[in-house]
């Protein structure tokens, strides 16, 4: 996959989408909003939207847990 370029509305977009999903609350508008960034910006940069969503998720989910287990090791070696 060649590098995509990754706004940063749609970073925001997708973090936000991120967050409601792991705490259970995702919303209609949330999820319509991201999928409407990501087909404009894909249609606009002539790229794949599968490709572009799924380096969007890549780069966003992978940062969350990248976070999340350095403050789970933080955590264990406290102990």
């Amino acid at each position: 996959m060649a590098d995509i370029e990754l706004t940063d509305e749609l970073i925001e977009l997708e973090t936000r989408a991120w967050t409601e999903i792991r705490e259970q609350r995702l919303t209609v508008a949330t999820a319509t909003a991201v999928q409407a960034a990501i087909t404009t910006h894909a249609a606009s940069a002539g790229i794949s939207r599968y490709e572009l969503e799924m380096a969007l998720k890549a780069r966003v989910r992978h940062a969350a847990e990248a976070s999340g287990a350095s403050a789970c090791t933080a955590e264990n070696s406290s102990r």
